[in-house]
């Protein structure tokens, strides 16, 4: 059996990078809360009121996404061996847990406000400050998510998310106020922030999922899988048999373990060149990864 884990650049480089992204969400997290909150006092709105409690959500999780990826840098020790790489998932759940928090709260108010409508005032400013909130939102989550994908970082990837959702609602909210400005028909701020409750449960849910998936020891990516075929075919062209393959993701770490077979007479040092060859592979296609190669003889060379 041999155990060795690959990376990719100097881990603590990365962590510091993948930090500062996350302190801009927090930056931009406080401002659009402060813009959409102070729409929602001058207008009266609902509808506004309900982008304010995304943006608090936002805030928090930003927060907890710091916390986790602090966590998840640490190194491993003598209580576990393959690191933290998984709380990012639980600072994942966490956000989808309060993105459910938020929904339930938009849900509840969007009703109470539909059997006691309340008249919408100076809706033209609300519009403006909850227009350039949802700016920052687009920008600064289009580029949490493209980041989190390119470092294979969970909480960047949920946070990023989560702003995009943000700029979901506040396009309906948007929407929303300028059909109540036309109409005059107070209802449809109550109604528009219900579709934004709904929305929001719903990617509250993929959220969870994934990291309920990645806490329970889920297999890699069906892409991941792919490239592990791949490494895995230049060995069988050389005669090795694999007999199994498992993995699991743990945060940005990958864990691969193989179960081959090669021929009977090979010497112990030929099968460890071996193994130490296919780790250094699987490296190499998958940035992270830690494999650990069990070699058995064929099946025709084993003792009777």
């Amino acid at each position: 059996m041999s155990d060795r884990s690959q990376g990719t650049g100097p881990a603590h480089d990365e962590h510091v990078k993948l930090a500062r992204y996350m302190w801009l969400s927090l930056v931009a997290a406080l401002i659009t809360m402060g813009l959409k909150a102070l729409a929602a006092l001058i207008t009266g709105s609902v509808g506004f009121l309900s982008d304010a409690l995304e943006s608090g959500v936002n805030l928090v999780a930003a927060i907890v996404a710091i916390i986790a990826l602090r966590v998840a840098e640490k190194p491993p020790d003598h209580n576990h061996d393959f690191g933290h790489g998984k709380a990012e998932y639980l600072s994942a759940l966490v956000e989808g847990t309060m993105i459910f928090v938020a929904a339930a709260a938009i849900v509840w108010t969007s009703v109470d406000r539909l059997i006691h409508p309340v008249a919408i005032e100076r809706a033209g400013i609300g519009l403006v400050l909850t227009t350039g909130a949802s700016l920052i939102n687009l920008a600064v989550g289009l580029l949490l998510v493209r980041v989190g994908t390119r470092h294979r970082s969970i909480t960047l990837i949920a946070d990023g998310k989560h702003l995009l959702t943000d700029v979901w609602t506040s396009a309906g909210v948007l929407v929303g106020m300028v059909l109540v400005a036309v109409t005059g028909w107070a209802p449809l701020d109550p109604i528009v922030a219900l579709a934004v409750g709904v929305n929001i449960l719903v990617t509250g849910y993929g959220l969870a999922r994934r990291s309920l998936a990645g806490l329970l020891s889920a297999r890699l990516p069906a892409a991941d899988l792919e490239l592990v075929d791949g490494v895995l075919a230049q060995f069988r062209e050389e005669g090795v048999e694999v007999r199994s393959v498992r993995s699991v993701e743990s945060g940005r770490q990958r864990l691969v373990a193989l179960e081959i077979a090669v021929p009977g007479t090979w010497t112990v040092h030929e099968a460890h060149e071996l193994s130490d060859r296919l780790e250094a592979a699987m490296a190499a296609a998958l940035p992270r990864c830690v494999t650990l190669v069990h070699v058995e003889p064929h099946a025709q060379d084993a003792p009777a």
